[in-house]
């Protein structure tokens, strides 16, 4: 985790009250939370891995365990998504670069906010990132490649019932577009499964945003 540069930011205490504010449908105590870690400036990242994919892991295994209601888990997630916005200002300040990626969830797949968060990330180093949302058929993934020109496809997976989605989708993009860069995440990589999709042909599979950032970097660098 960046360390604050805010005097009086306890990264601990805020994080704290914002899974409260999930936990107790507060959208009000969530904003003011999530306000507070933008205004630290620990960075994009940490305000999306720290604080919002850890809280709603947390959601998720409280809910597993049987100690929250699914009304509140679906609830956590969309008032999570929805205070993304208030990055926005952040990410489309950055001049483009003229690449592209198209982020999409595999078909079935409902759990759409990892993969905004991936879009995010990409327009954050000044790229356009076309994210699709949830359950996107496959074909209109590949018409949305091949208008967009993108040089990578991001497939985004929460659950591992899920990974044979991946191998079927990839696939597919691989054999309309032999030399796009594949990269595949999300939570259901929590569990293993990494090994199983990276014997794909030009697959790479990341388990955070900050492999993402590198993965970002060492393209830039070498395209």
């Amino acid at each position: 985790m960046n360390q604050p540069d805010k005097p009086g930011f306890v990264p601990e205490v805020v994080y704290r009250a914002y899974l409260g504010g999930l936990l107790t449908h507060d959208l009000q105590q969530c904003h003011a939370s999530f306000q507070q870690w933008l205004e630290a400036d620990t960075g994009l990242r940490s305000t999306y891995e720290d604080l919002v994919r850890r809280s709603l892991y947390q959601v998720g295994d409280l809910w597993e365990r049987g100690q929250i209601s699914v009304a509140t888990e679906h609830l956590a997630t969309a008032n999570s998504e929805s205070l993304l916005n208030l990055t926005y200002p952040r990410l489309f300040a950055q001049p483009r670069n003229g690449k592209s990626a198209v982020i999409t969830c595999v078909p079935n797949e409902y759990h759409q906010i990892g993969g905004k968060m991936v879009a995010d990330v990409f327009e954050l180093h000044g790229w356009r990132g076309y994210f699709l949302g949830a359950n996107t058929p496959e074909g209109e993934a590949i018409t949305l490649i091949a208008e967009k020109r993108s040089e990578v496809v991001a497939l985004s997976v929460a659950t591992t019932f899920g990974l044979a989605e991946v191998v079927s989708a990839t696939a597919l993009i691989r054999a309309a577009f032999p030399e796009v860069a594949i990269l595949v995440g999300g939570q259901a990589f929590r569990w293993g499964g990494k090994e199983r999709v990276e014997r794909l042909l030009g697959v790479r599979c990341l388990t955070s945003l900050g492999e993402l950032e590198a993965w970002i970097k060492e393209h830039d660098n070498h395209v």
